[in-house]
């Protein structure tokens, strides 16, 4: 907490007239917001005694601050949003999660627009009830997706599915394959990427393959399309991995020099121009997401054991992107 423990001071005459829980946000260099939550806690006494924020200081005044504010438990909130759901029973349910749409609320979010508008808000409000293994903020959540990457995201109805899946994909028998469109064509048509990843030391969020000690992290990719055009040379790729850290494959695309097209914080330009047209110039393009799909995936039911497999297209937004840097291609050798 960026305020003090414990202190005491007192309000100089150059304050008189001020608001207490202004003076408390200036004086402790926090939040208006946190220095009224103090008051209200009566952690911040004014001459032993709690006062109300809007109190006006005279000056002279003897301030005891007595601890941090400690704000409420958050917990998810169910909103009426649309769900692409393309597998449901009793006990879980594969949701496919389109870009743009956060997983669950970070651990700094609050109980306003930041935690507004995620899959867990939504399966709160399609679904009666949700496996608790994850807390009240990750409901059902057994594996998550980034942010900006599309796809299939399998959830958890009760605790005992959830506690079978999360060995599932311990023990690595859950199957996933992703689509990438990376910038520049990859040296081999396969490969394998073991790096481990670990959090970046100077921009906290991004991940780093460069950092000596990490997690252990495994890629396999495979080309499937050489793509030479006027927008430069991209390679889409299918990939499958072993594990799952966090921003996993667009670290282990971009450590190789070949960051997903769209994902301007592992390389990627955020507009693409195009060069070598014989008759103008054709139009700029970008991209406001990944060019990353969580395409197929494949586990054992947690109840039956039976195999679950299922696939999901490339969204309409990325199709219309490869099109369009496709239009004007020259024909590359495998494509």
């Amino acid at each position: 907490m960026p305020e003090a423990l414990q202190s005491t001071f007192t309000v100089g005459p150059e304050h008189a007239g001020q608001r207490l829980d202004q003076f408390l946000a200036s004086h402790l260099n926090v939040s208006r917001a946190r220095a009224q939550l103090l008051i209200s806690q009566g952690k911040a006494l004014v001459e032993g005694a709690q006062a109300k924020p809007a109190l006006k200081l005279r000056g002279g005044e003897r301030i005891s601050i007595s601890g941090p504010a400690e704000p409420p438990p958050l917990h998810a909130i169910a909103e009426e949003i649309l769900l692409e759901i393309v597998y449901e029973d009793d006990d879980l349910a594969v949701i496919n999660k389109p870009a743009g749409m956060m997983v669950h609320a970070g651990a700094g979010a609050t109980d306003d627009a930041r935690n507004r508008g995620t899959l867990v808000n939504a399966l709160l409000h399609h679904f009666a009830t949700l496996s608790g293994v994850g807390g009240e903020m990750r409901p059902g959540i057994v594996h998550r997706l980034d942010k900006e990457t599309s796809g299939l995201i399998v959830v958890a109805k009760n605790d005992e599915s959830h506690r079978k899946l999360s060995e599932q994909f311990a023990r690595r028998e859950v199957k996933k394959k992703y689509l990438a469109l990376v910038h520049g064509w990859t040296k081999k048509d396969s490969g394998t990427i073991s790096a481990s990843i670990s959090r970046d030391r100077v921009r906290r969020i991004r991940m780093t393959t460069r950092q000596s000690e990490g997690r252990e992290a495994v890629s396999h990719y495979k080309v499937l399309r050489r793509i030479d055009s006027p927008y430069g040379k991209f390679t889409l790729t299918e990939v499958k991995i072993d594990t799952g850290r966090t921003h996993q494959i667009r670290v282990h695309l971009s450590s190789l020099g070949h960051p997903v097209v769209g994902d301007t914080l592992y390389g990627a330009p955020g507009e693409l121009r195009p060069h070598r047209l014989k008759h103008g110039t054709g139009p700029a393009l970008s991209l406001p997401r990944n060019f990353l799909h969580a395409a197929q995936l494949e586990l054992s039911h947690p109840r039956t054991g039976a195999k679950i497999a299922l696939t999901s297209p490339l969204p309409d937004e990325l199709v219309a992107f490869q099109k369009a840097i496709e239009t004007l291609a020259v024909p590359a050798k495998g494509s």
